[in-house]
């Protein structure tokens, strides 16, 4: 039997912790096209090969847009990205430094649906991992029922490793004001991303959440 979908969805954004006063500063996190043309600062930790085929990506259920236009969510914490990261030890990811640098930006699925078609931004959730070669994609919050939500909650991800990666895609940018928490991977890093939202009028609730991380 089908796990059902969950009646609150939260969904997860990874980033490492240097690009929190810029995100803060300017209000909004940009996807990696929008990053590659405005140079914005902070460490990327991602692959650059799958990055670069994200930005091709075409999404069909919105034309004309591809994944690496979008800003990326997975639905879930504990990512297979952040395994990946955590190891420190791929070839194809330039970025050493660890997971512990690495936080979660929160925010609700329902509130960011809305707040999209109320300013014209398209989005679209997967099925599967995005930066794959092939994947299914949706602009309807009626297709929820196509994620294996399951797997996404998964926390022994053999057997579903891609349905696991699922995410909502945000066209070009997504505003600073909807995320309401940051899980990050010690008290440490919790005093270092509240002194960064000292003067920021929105400061979502920080939450040291060490079984987000591996």
């Amino acid at each position: 039997m089908s796990t059902p979908v969950p009646s609150q969805i939260s969904i997860y954004h990874i980033v490492h912790i240097d690009r929190i006063p810029s995100i803060v500063t300017r209000g909004w996190l940009y996807s990696d096209a929008q990053i590659r043309d405005s140079n914005i600062p902070g460490s990327t930790i991602g692959m650059q090969k799958i990055k670069d085929r994200r930005l091709h990506n075409a999404l069909r259920s919105q034309p004309e847009l591809t994944v690496g236009m979008c800003v990326p969510f997975y639905f879930c914490p504990r990512s297979v990205m952040l395994y990946v990261i955590s190891r420190q030890n791929h070839e194809e990811l330039d970025y050493k430094g660890g997971q512990e640098s690495i936080v979660h930006l929160v925010a609700d699925l329902q509130q960011t649906a809305q707040w999209a078609n109320s300013n014209n931004l398209r989005w679209a959730f997967t099925s599967s991992n995005a930066g794959s070669l092939y994947f299914d994609d949706f602009s309807s919050l009626d297709d929820l029922d196509e994620i294996d939500w399951q797997a996404v909650e998964s926390t022994q991800w053999i057997g579903c490793r891609e349905r696991k990666q699922a995410e909502f895609l945000m066209e070009r940018c997504f505003p600073w004001e909807l995320v309401f928490e940051i899980g990050v991977y010690s008290d440490a890093q919790a005093d270092c991303v509240g002194n960064m939202l000292s003067a920021s009028a929105h400061r979502p609730q920080i939450m040291v959440r060490r079984d987000w991380y591996y």
